[in-house]
């Protein structure tokens, strides 16, 4: 096993028999453990962190598998690898995404006291029992299907009606092209919620990408490693009846008419996995760069054409009162100031926070999506602290640490077929030019 690999530092709750269940694992897995030393967590209590030498007979793919066994089941938060270079624990193929998806900050049934929907049982129970639904769900199975009752529909229907009054007006040129095309193939109308599964297989006709049920709220890495892969995890629960122009998170409404619409567009769904593969082994403070990107681009992002403001941000193509606004620089009510417009600075907006409970006070503004793309590629590249690059193989949806001479051959070939096909093709186009 290369001195690379040799290393590990992990990182485990602070409970009884952690340690043991830990080392169980490595056991299993037939690893000897040449050292084992204790190392007290500089930031939190509520962990311990432990620095293991593995054996060098250990192969890299039982290490891993050990790892992934840890991860899965719970008997660590974190491991590391340490050595020449640090490589933390990250999902390697699409259904690793299986693991954290059942790991939720919050469930469906789970609300706070200021929720629209706290004191209706009903609601709350209904909504545990869509969340219980995401929770048993794995890569692979069929999206299931949810007999939504009428009084659902209704809340859709509500507010259905009053943004695909304004789309026209106010969203991006893509999205305007592409929602009569989620009219004819996913069943977007005003009568019923879509459902995921029919969104999903159309998505993946188009851009590749899926959709996924989950519970929750993921945490922003969780989230992010998911696009890694072209997969975006979606609740299937809609926001309670009494405040449907209001939900205090995501719902079936902003996942659907705010985000799906949108990652049919290419370029969109190009820098949405940038951001994604990005985020794989990236440090805390990196996550927090790219959310920040995320709220500002794939959220709140606006898009000049013909010289006016249009949306291509889920949070505004899902909320009337902040698309109008977003857009015109004027509030209906006349209560909150006109908002701020910047050119889109990956480099200033990574750094810059952002208010969650009013109207955003600024938004950035590119010039096209594919200049948004580009900008994103740029920042994702070159501005953060991660050591490693690695590469999303749409064939196999896994990741690959390009971390060795023969994988970057490898890569290096495959441009050159790519270059080849390219040269190939524009000798015959301007042969068949010349034919005319």
């Amino acid at each position: 096993m290369s001195s690379k690999y040799r290393s590990l530092l992990i990182t485990l709750p602070h409970r009884v028999g952690a340690l043991k269940s830990s080392l169980d694992t490595f056991s299993k897995h037939n690893i000897n453990l040449t050292k084992i030393e204790s190392k007290p967590s500089k930031i939190s209590t509520r962990v311990f962190n432990f620095h293991v030498d593995i054996d060098e007979q250990a192969s890299k793919e039982d290490v891993d598998s050990a790892i992934k066994d840890m991860i899965e089941n719970g008997k660590a938060e974190k491991v590391k690898f340490l050595g020449g270079e640090e490589l933390p624990w990250f999902p390697r193929k699409i259904s690793d995404i299986d693991f954290f998806t059942r790991q939720t900050l919050e469930a469906g049934g789970d609300l706070e006291s200021d929720h629209p929907g706290f004191h209706d049982k009903e609601y709350r129970d209904r909504r545990k029992m869509i969340s219980d639904i995401a929770i048993n769900y794995k890569h692979g199975e069929p999206i299931p299907r949810i007999q939504y009752t009428q009084n659902e529909n209704n809340t859709w229907k509500v507010v259905y009606e009053k943004l695909t009054e304004l789309y026209p007006k106010y969203a991006c040129e893509q999205y305007n092209y592409l929602f009569p095309l989620f009219q004819e193939n996913c069943g977007f109308r005003a009568e019923n919620i879509p459902q995921l599964q029919d969104v999903n297989d159309f998505l993946v006709e188009v851009t590749g990408f899926r959709y996924r049920p989950v519970a929750g709220l993921l945490s922003a890495r969780d989230f992010l490693n998911g696009l890694a892969f072209r997969v975006f995890h979606s609740t299937q629960y809609i926001r309670h009846h009494s405040s449907p122009f209001y939900t205090p998170e995501p719902d079936v409404v902003h996942e659907l008419l705010g985000h799906s619409i949108m990652l049919a567009d290419p370029d969109f769904a190009e820098f949405s996995q940038q951001i994604g593969l990005a985020s794989l082994g990236a440090s805390d403070a990196d996550i927090d760069r790219l959310v920040r990107l995320y709220w500002y681009c794939l959220e709140f992002g606006l898009v000049k054409e013909n010289n006016e403001l249009k949306a291509y941000g889920a949070g505004l193509l899902s909320s009337f009162g902040e698309l109008e606004f977003s857009c015109t620089g004027k509030d209906r009510n006349g209560k909150v100031p006109p908002p701020e417009y910047r050119n889109f600075v990956p480099t200033e907006a990574a750094e810059r926070s952002y208010p969650i409970t009013h109207y955003q006070p600024m938004y950035y503004v590119v010039d096209s999506l594919e200049s948004c793309k580009e900008l994103i590629k740029g920042f994702t590249m070159n501005n953060l602290e991660k050591e490693f690059v690695v590469k999303y193989n749409p064939y196999t949806n896994t990741v690959d640490v390009l971390d060795s001479e023969a994988k970057l051959i490898a890569l290096t070939k495959t441009v050159q077929n790519n270059l080849d096909l390219i040269s190939t093709a524009l000798g015959k186009l301007k042969k068949s030019a010349e034919m005319e």
